[in-house]
């Protein structure tokens, strides 16, 4: 494999499967296998939510040897993102998001993202956290973001899908999971 492009870590056997891998050929840049440029998260269960270990090459650096931090968000947000879906059964966009670096994380080395939910608020927008942890458990970022819910029919325009995709998704949405509303896989 290129060192340069993400590199693939073992897949545990818990892997979660998020309602997009319904669409043949999906291509999000945080979590399709179908995105040879993406970043490939996969994502399992964790105690307090979801979790995605990743290690990225070279082809996501800025400075030399030093992982892009806009990156860092992105894997955050996915993580979050994902979570929201798992745990509350519907997808949302992000409205903000905001993200702290306590240390550089650095290229071809492993870390693992833990994101979290806040208690499920009625008619208000869903918050989540994620922590980057490196192979010692030491915190090298956090993130916290606000998420707005949205219905797939009132988006249709502006996302590609068809409707027999649109159909997948929905159904995708509404299978039960082992995820609790504040995120905690039971």
């Amino acid at each position: 494999m290129d060192r340069s492009l993400a590199v693939d870590l073992p897949k545990p056997a818990a892997t979660v499967q998020v309602p997009w891998s319904v669409i043949p050929d999906y291509h999000c840049f945080g979590c399709s296998p179908h995105n040879p440029s993406g970043l490939r998260l996969a994502f399992t269960p964790h105690p307090d939510g979801l979790q995605a270990a990743f290690r990225l090459g070279r082809a996501f650096e800025s400075y030399p040897g030093v992982v892009h931090g806009g990156l860092i968000g992105v894997i955050c947000d996915e993580v979050m993102g994902n979570l929201i879906v798992l745990a509350r059964n519907y997808p949302a966009f992000t409205v903000s998001q905001r993200t702290r670096f306590l240390t550089p994380l650095l290229v071809n080395h492993e870390y693992r993202c833990v994101a979290t939910l806040s208690a499920p608020a009625p008619d208000r927008p869903i918050q989540a956290a994620a922590e980057i942890l490196d192979g010692n458990g030491a915190v090298c970022a956090t993130s916290t973001a606000t998420y707005q819910r949205f219905a797939l029919d009132d988006v249709r325009h502006q996302l590609t899908l068809g409707d027999d995709e649109v159909t997948l998704l929905s159904d995708a949405l509404s299978a039960a999971n082992t995820f609790s509303t504040n995120g905690v896989h039971s």
